[in-house]
């Protein structure tokens, strides 16, 4: 019986364009990865850049995968992640002493509701479906809503209030990217977990300034 062989066309290293459209990416976001050694590339005599497409393959597996990957399975549990936004409310120096005006009682629960902030977030980055993703929003949003009029209550300012909000997020944002490089998470997967929690982030600052307004007004 004959042995089935590999047509020689496809172990031919491929150019800067047939290889970003196989990667279903643009050839200048290939160029880049490839600059920064994200992926194997090699150069021929002629100065022009090649890539095995056996290395492609790889990279189109390992994007399969990390698009299932949760964050809890590359370390970014809620308490490691929710220690990264605490730093930003106990570092004096980006809030400008703003954390002082936080009454000594109601500072558990103040953690609570940022340890609340934080899995909901989480949940919302990992979501396998919208449904899920909006169940999470709506879990994110009443607990910044509570933590609003919590800043409220204690007599901090709007202004104040979002520094606090602003500052904390800083971290949060810095260890998820921290995580995801650690683990050469795709680039892709890498900027949709970046694009969704910053752009929940910015909601929930409405939600925090529309609570603050309702709850002094």
């Amino acid at each position: 019986m004959p042995v089935a062989t590999r047509p020689a066309e496809l172990d031919r290293p491929l150019s800067l364009g047939p290889a970003s459209r196989l990667l279903g990416v643009d050839p200048d976001t290939l160029r880049r990865w490839a600059d920064e050694g994200r992926i194997d590339a090699f150069t021929t005599a002629g100065g022009h850049r090649r890539f095995e497409r056996a290395t492609l393959e790889r990279v189109l597996q390992a994007r399969r995968h990390d698009a299932t990957v949760r964050l809890a399975s590359l370390g970014a549990t809620t308490d490691r992640l929710s220690r990264a936004y605490r730093r930003g409310y106990s570092d004096g120096a980006s809030v400008g002493g703003v954390r002082d005006a936080v009454p000594s009682s109601d500072r558990d629960a103040f953690r609570e509701d940022g340890r609340a902030l934080v899995t909901a977030l989480v949940a919302h980055i990992d979501a396998a479906d919208d449904a899920e993703r909006l169940a999470a929003e709506d879990a994110a949003i009443a607990a910044t809503d509570a933590l609003g009029r919590r800043v409220a209550a204690a007599g901090i300012s709007l202004g104040d209030a979002v520094s606090l909000f602003i500052a904390a997020r800083r971290p949060f944002l810095a260890e998820l990217g921290a995580i995801a490089r650690r683990r050469s998470l795709d680039p892709d997967r890498l900027s949709q977990i970046y694009d969704r929690s910053s752009g929940l982030l910015d909601r929930l600052l409405l939600t925090l300034i529309a609570t603050h307004q309702e709850a002094t007004g």
